[in-house]
């Protein structure tokens, strides 16, 4: 996939670029290429980027250890601001940060590589943890007793000794 430079983007029929797309995503190991649709599309100072894709990986299961194939699929959205970046000596020393201000940003006048962006959407989207579908349930077992003077701690013990009369 090549970069898309941002002003051509602005100046595309209704500000869009949309593609569809078949290969393997340099740094994403799958068995079979990335396939899917993205649009990218510029509405003045951000960009609206939406895609839906899908592929197959190879996980190691973290309950069995066992290799399985994952369909790894996504449908998803985001939104990257066109800001340009500070010139770094005017950073200031301490900056109050705000939740809106922890998005992801792009120069006006550069590039959107949609090849890493779907990169990182694929990236964020396998499963954590990794459990193949055929692996054993856990069995969670009541390890406590039932009886109610023996589900004390042993090491309080000493303390139930020491209780004041009344």
């Amino acid at each position: 996939m090549e970069k898309l430079y941002i002003p051509q983007i602005a100046r595309a029929v209704e500000a869009t670029e949309s593609f569809d797309f078949k290969e393997f995503i340099k740094g994403l190991e799958t068995l079979t290429p990335v396939q899917g649709f993205i649009s990218v599309h510029h509405v003045g100072s951000f960009l609206e980027v939406s895609a839906k894709a899908s592929t197959i990986i190879t996980l190691t299961c973290d309950r069995t250890l066992v290799q399985f194939n994952y369909r790894l699929a996504i449908d998803t959205s985001e939104t990257i601001w066109l800001a340009e970046p500070l010139p770094e000596g005017e950073y200031p020393k301490e900056r109050e940060v705000e939740s809106g201000d922890l998005v992801e940003s792009l120069s006006p006048n550069g590039y959107f590589d949609p090849e890493e962006w779907l990169y990182e959407q694929l990236t964020l989207a396998i499963p954590y943890p990794k459990i193949a579908p055929d692996a054993p349930a856990l069995e969670l077992s009541d390890s406590r007793p039932s009886n109610s003077e023996n589900s004390i701690d042993k090491r309080w013990a000493a303390l139930s000794s020491l209780q004041l009369s009344e």
